[in-house]
């Protein structure tokens, strides 16, 4: 019989995550996340009453996210539905799986000076309960990097929120949504 590791150290089979309600999922890990994505567009162009041109214009710009995150490791996609007439999409949160398995894993601290030098905007080292976190904020968006158990790598919590930017009660928002993060 071989001996497992201590709960709090094995990697996690699934992570839990409380969204509201009002923000649209598309889960990107199945190969139908297209028609899940054409809803979305097709509901933000009926209620807002946008033109063809426009709402190709949507579904270009989110399907080419949607495509480039699948390419790297993407998980979910959530857009948060506007009611107001111009805008289409105030916030998004993008889920990602980062492995750095064995001899590839650096701890959040070790990590932080590095991302710093790379990435533009505020670095830092926080304890999320999830575990511990590198958060970098620049004006609209909040990046969140948590530990996963085990040492396996990386969850990925990309919010944009290019509208009313993070200092603002949907970057509060999303900041919740970051903090609700467990492990299962």
């Amino acid at each position: 019989m071989s001996a497992q590791p201590p709960p709090d150290t094995a990697p996690p089979e699934d992570y839990r995550l409380l969204v509201p309600r009002d923000w649209f999922r598309v889960d990107l890990a199945q190969e139908g996340w297209r028609p899940q994505l054409k809803k979305f567009v097709d509901q933000q162009a009926a209620r807002k009453k946008l033109s063809t041109q426009s709402r190709q214009g949507l579904w270009t710009s989110l399907r080419n996210t949607a495509e480039s995150s699948v390419a790297h490791g993407s998980l979910e996609f959530f857009l948060k539905a506007d009611a107001g007439l111009y805008s289409t999409t105030p916030a998004t949160l993008l889920i990602s799986l980062l492995p750095m398995p064995g001899d590839l894993y650096v701890s959040a601290r070790d990590w932080a000076p590095e991302l710093a030098k790379k990435r533009s905007g505020t670095v830092t080292v926080e304890g999320l309960t999830a575990g511990e976190t590198v958060r970098i904020a620049t004006a609209s968006t909040l990046d969140y990097y948590v530990e996963m158990p085990g040492r396996v790598g990386y969850l990925v919590l990309a919010f944009s929120v290019p509208l009313s930017g993070v200092e603002s009660p949907m970057g509060e928002l999303c900041e919740a949504i970051a903090s609700s993060l467990r492990w299962v």
